[in-house]
């Protein structure tokens, strides 16, 4: 039986002192018939462990669920690390982060009023030990000392820059051990001071996230780790990106100078990222500093292997880093083939604003509900309003976006980024308004909240009340054409939200880009899989569609395009286009 402990100054694999070289990889955003591909290309680049998350709100939708069904089957991912000959660490939360959609907390969690947030309250705690308990009955028969890959189990997530709640960690941990966890557990926290106190537990190893100052760091860390080995828990190689930034990209040379200084310490580490994959479908987070900033679809984080999972210039400049310390298999992987460019017309529009029975459920409500008492990500609200002339309307907050019509023709959009919450009505009648949730805050102290229209919605000084809603069941887009009662193409597109439809031919099923930059701001769908979102205001120019989705000859693809679309034309180019750089 294998034995992985702590020791005075090292990890102890069986006795012996063992450097944990982790990279960061998430199942969840990567097909899973990618994934012994990505793993593979770890070990070639000389590391021994690979590191993830697990995402609560991925695996339990719904309360009482929890799916581990296709990209979310983390026992097949865990049992191919173990088959590539690599070790595991396992993080999951019950919080996240990850510019993730609510730091992986459930949205449901938070629809009772007086639910917790990362903090030591009842329900908070029944619905994080239900959690947990699904996720370590997986992980339990696969740790290291039972002859699975799992070295390690974090608690919490860098828990020092939210709260000071001692009660509520060692309440964590407790539900982790209970669960059969006997590996060594491990928090983490940025090397501050004020972090650190308050994001560790004693009798837990304390691990640092941090890119920079290496030396500097670790000598923070071994103030309040006195002994024990040190590891960065996260070292931060790249940089996420936001709708409307710039591409975030990092200094080969300094992040490989910065690995030598860590590796140079003696100190093991995990590199955030690997390989950052996407996130598809609706899963990608926000931060909201002051300003609303969305996160992209794309989680490239300028990482080894980029997202399409080909080595990078980082990645051959950290394995010559790594042969400095430590064996590297002598075999370097190559770049994947790439798809030849072409085109594909789109056609078949249906728009939502005239038939939206065919998109969704709806339903009767004297104030207007929010998303989340819908339970959707997307919404059409509509009623009608009286006035003699042009009034004002208010809303308390816009969460996120919201296009406004009124008798059919936009009016204008109000959007969470710019503190929008008025806007001009030119005069009464059937006023219609498209609302979006472009993903929750994923870190800081707006975890959780509800999203929607926050009232109360006046128009001058009077609420605007009896309103209907559509709960736009998105999952559905994609079989608008396939209804009972026929989703009727339009001949002109019209204005607001349109599903357009068209098919594409492939020889071999590879990995392919697609170019949104004609588009202005959308989903789209290939064969029923969720690409993610797009947005003309970039960075992203491109969608990454995985090889495994597509097969050889025709494959449809569906876009819901929420502005106008330019050019109805889908463009499968050669690579990847990210946007400009930060200056």
């Amino acid at each position: 039986m294998t034995h992985f402990a702590i020791g005075e100054s090292d990890f102890l694999l069986d006795g012996r002192p063992f450097r944990i070289l982790s990279g960061a990889l998430h199942y969840f955003r990567v097909h899973p018939d990618s994934w012994a591909d990505r793993i593979e290309k770890a070990r070639l680049m000389g590391l021994n462990t690979i590191e993830t998350y697990v995402p609560w709100n991925a695996h339990s939708p719904r309360p009482g669920t929890f799916d581990t069904s296709g990209m979310l089957d983390l026992e097949r991912f865990l049992r191919e690390v173990a088959a590539a000959g690599l070790y595991a660490i396992v993080r999951p939360g019950p919080y996240i982060c990850a510019e993730w959609d609510n730091g992986g907390l459930p949205a449901w969690l938070f629809r009772e009023p007086d639910m917790g947030v990362r903090r030591c309250e009842p329900g908070f705690m029944a619905a994080v030990q239900e959690y947990l308990f699904d996720v370590l009955r997986l992980v339990e028969p696969l740790q290291v000392d039972q002859g699975g890959p799992v070295l390690l189990v974090q608690v919490e997530n860098e828990y020092g820059a939210f709260g000071d709640d001692q009660t509520y960690l060692k309440s964590v941990a407790e539900i982790i051990r209970s669960a059969g966890i006997t590996v060594p557990l491990v928090t983490v926290d940025q090397p501050v001071d004020a972090m650190l106190a308050a994001g560790g537990l004693d009798g837990v190893l304390r691990t640092g996230s941090f890119g920079s100052r290496a030396g500097e760091r670790l000598a923070t860390l071994r103030k309040h780790q006195p002994t024990g080995p040190l590891m960065c828990m996260e070292f931060w190689v790249g940089w996420f990106d936001y709708w409307g930034g710039p591409h975030h990209t990092t200094s080969v040379a300094d992040a490989a100078a910065e690995l030598d200084a860590l590796l140079a310490a003696g100190a093991s580490v995990n590199i955030y990222m690997l390989h950052g994959g996407t996130n598809f479908g609706l899963t990608s987070g926000a931060n909201d500093k002051g300003v609303y900033r969305p996160t992209i679809t794309s989680y490239d984080y300028d990482a080894p292997l980029d997202e399409a999972g080909n080595p990078t210039a980082k990645f051959h400049a950290f394995r010559e880093v790594i042969s400095r310390y430590a064996p590297v298999p002598d075999v370097v992987p190559a770049s994947g083939p790439r798809a030849p460019g072409t085109s594909a017309a789109l056609g078949s529009p249906v728009r939502l604003l005239s038939g939206p029975s065919r998109w969704g459920a709806w339903s009767e409500h004297p104030e207007m509900p929010t998303l989340d008492e819908l339970d959707t990500r997307l919404a059409l609200f509509r009623t009608e309003v009286s006035t003699d002339g042009p009034a004002l309307l208010t809303v308390g907050e816009v969460r996120d976006r919201a296009q406004l019509f009124l008798d059919g023709a936009p009016i204008g959009v109000l959007d969470r980024e710019r503190h929008d919450r008025a806007l001009m009505l030119p005069h009464g009648g059937r006023l219609e308004i498209v609302v979006e949730d472009q993903g929750r805050v994923n870190y800081g102290q707006r975890i959780g909240e509800p999203k929607g229209l926050i009232g109360p919605i006046r128009l001058g000084a009077d609420e605007l009340t009896d309103w209907s809603a559509c709960a736009i069941d998105l999952d559905s887009v994609p079989h608008l054409w396939s209804q009972p009662d026929g989703a009727q193409p339009t001949e002109a597109p019209g204005v607001g939200p349109t599903a357009w439809r068209g098919s594409f031919d492939v020889g071999a099923p590879v990995d392919h880009f697609l170019s949104t930059v004609a588009w202005g701001k959308g989903i789209a769908w290939v064969n029923g899989f969720c690409l993610g979102r797009y947005w003309r205001r970039g960075p992203q120019e491109t969608l990454y569609v995985p090889g495994p989705v597509l097969r050889s000859g025709p494959n449809e693809l569906v876009v819901l395009e929420l502005d106008a679309m330019v050019d109805p034309v889908a463009h499968f180019v050669a690579g990847p286009s990210l946007g400009p750089l930060e200056l």
